[in-house]
């Protein structure tokens, strides 16, 4: 039975991908922000183990990761939480900067090392949800796609230093997603949300399972997921 490790399984593409996994019986390890978080996921996935840390403060992920009792083998580590606050870089404020980079850039790559020794004993994957704010910043975007940027880099550089642990490593790139951060998105863009204009969260977990589900001899290092308009 595959283990797999899932940020942001709370809503949008995180819930929608371990839907997925957890209705093909797989093992689901769950990263909850809160014990409330946690809760709730207890009752979505009952059958799921949960790890409560926040990903806004790498310091206290990386303890609580120290203290727990991580499986001896992890098939996959699905990195899908994230954060956004749009700003012009003249208006930026640091707290809001430093947040975005955080949640969307330390904690991966903090909870990946913490992996990576049951991702090696599994040869398992590691993936992360990025954005294609990760391969074209627009104006007001500057702090989210910073953090974008830097996870491609991050994931990169895994990726040629793992191959030789037989550690896979995928970045998705999904375009405007109907989510609740896209709707929170919208709300600070000024914009009407229409969730039917965009792909739907469960769209981009198909992907996804779709890496997850790749035989040993192939790979997937990019995949772009775009709004067919």
């Amino acid at each position: 039975m595959p283990t797999h490790l899932i940020t942001g399984a709370g809503s949008g593409i995180g819930g929608a991908l371990a839907r997925r996994l957890h209705d093909q019986g797989d093992r689901l390890v769950l990263l909850a922000r809160s014990e409330e978080r946690a809760a709730e996921l207890a009752v979505d996935f009952s059958d799921a183990a949960t790890l409560v840390a926040d990903l806004a403060d790498p310091a206290d992920l990386e303890r609580r990761l120290a203290e727990a009792e991580l499986p001896e083998r992890i098939d996959s580590v699905l990195h899908v939480a994230g954060a956004v606050e749009l700003s012009a870089v003249a208006d930026l404020p640091v707290g809001q900067l430093r947040e975005q980079l955080d949640v969307n850039l330390v904690a991966p790559a903090v909870l990946t090392r913490a992996c990576l020794p049951a991702l090696r004993r599994a040869q398992g994957t590691v993936l992360f949800v990025n954005s294609t704010s990760g391969l074209r910043a627009n104006p007001a975007w500057a702090a989210y796609a910073a953090s974008k940027f830097g996870l491609r880099g991050f994931a990169d550089a895994l990726r040629a230093e793992e191959a030789e642990h037989g550690v896979r490593v995928t970045s998705v790139f999904p375009s405007r997603t109907a989510t609740p951060m896209q709707e929170k998105v919208h709300g600070q863009e000024g914009k009407e949300y229409d969730a039917s204009a965009w792909i739907t969260p469960e769209t981009v977990a198909d992907a996804i399972v779709h890496v997850l589900g790749l035989p040993r001899e192939a790979t997937i290092p990019e995949l772009v997921v775009k709004v067919a308009r």
